[in-house]
């Protein structure tokens, strides 16, 4: 008689197996993530790394949106093209998070950069320790000029800007840097993207031709610092000081669009002098001293009787605006 098999039943998975587990997905998943969706996950990414370093286990969205700088519906919203959809009354857990973002950015696997150009920017970005701990690896360092050539920047030696393809080649780059003067640019773009490579970060003040299937993300900081210098000049706005024995309008008198007196009363008379107020700029009233006037000689020069008239004529026509 044969005996039946006995069925041992398989291990329970571990939680944190079963959370880290990969949900079965269409290959073309990110196809159907909006491009403004993959350019807010790097946002998320940077306040999940920093809630994760606080020792935060779980964080819900309002707490993430303020972090990331966005609106928690916004949020929510993104977070549900990765299929994550947090716990009602806990959030999300920060560690699975990390791994579902960081998964959909391809960021669990090592990519090797090269950094063409080690001027004074090209050494910062070999020397920035961020990019080891996001997935990012530098595998060398080109640059054209003879002085440069076969320095140690960082750990690498400089390789000459004639070996780009064979660098390519030899380490699978599929990112490359472009930290070169504006005018050598294109020149190195192109030679990139023949070699094999398809994303290119571009430094230079520059914007570069690609093909299609290579995609570019530019950085030029002087633009980011012309866009600050725009709001602050908007946010610097000239205050009149108000007057501190009465209001602007009392000092001008009489209602807005009026017309009003301000001559002055001495050995002369009045003066025909007219103003307007409102948002024309009153000549304030300036007082006459009498003894100046007095003092004041008088020039026997002949003044021409037309001339006379003409005044005369002038201060008539004035006197009666000021009576209509």
């Amino acid at each position: 008689m044969t005996r039946a098999a006995r069925v041992v039943p398989a291990a329970p998975i571990p939680q944190e197996c079963r959370r880290m587990s990969r949900r079965t997905r269409p290959d073309n998943s990110m196809q159907g993530i909006p491009e403004a969706t993959i350019a807010r996950l790097p946002l998320y990414l940077r306040s999940l790394y920093a809630l994760a370093d606080r020792g935060i286990a779980s964080v819900s969205s309002e707490e993430l949106a303020a972090a990331a700088g966005v609106n928690s519906a916004k949020l929510r919203k993104d977070l549900s093209h990765l299929g994550s959809y947090g716990t009602r009354g806990v959030g999300y857990d920060v560690d699975y998070l990390v791994y579902q973002v960081s998964r959909e950015l391809g960021l669990t696997q090592d990519w090797p950069v090269v950094i063409v150009g080690v001027g004074n920017l090209g050494r910062a970005l070999a020397n920035y320790g961020g990019f080891a701990s996001r997935g990012f690896r530098v595998a060398a360092l080109l640059d054209a000029d003879p002085m440069v050539i076969g320095s140690m920047i960082a750990g690498h030696q400089v390789c000459g800007a004639d070996e780009i393809e064979s660098v390519v080649a030899q380490y699978g780059v599929l990112i490359g840097a472009i930290a070169a003067p504006a005018v050598a640019a294109q020149g190195i773009c192109d030679r990139l993207v023949a070699a094999g490579v398809t994303s290119i970060l571009n430094f230079a003040p520059v914007v570069l031709s690609v093909p299609e299937g290579v995609d570019v993300r530019k950085v030029d900081l002087s633009i980011e610092l012309q866009i600050l210098a725009f709001h602050a000049q908007r946010r610097s706005v000239v205050r009149v000081p108000s007057h501190p024995d009465s209001d602007l309008r009392s000092r001008q008198g009489g209602r807005r669009g009026t017309l009003q007196s301000v001559g002055t009363t001495g050995n002369s008379g009045t003066r025909g002098t007219l103003a307007l107020d409102g948002d024309v700029t009153v000549a304030e009233d300036t007082e006459v001293d009498d003894t100046d006037v007095g003092d004041t000689e008088v020039d026997d020069t002949e003044v021409d009787d037309t001339e006379v008239h003409e005044t005369v004529a002038v201060n008539t026509v004035a006197a009666e605006a000021v009576g209509t």
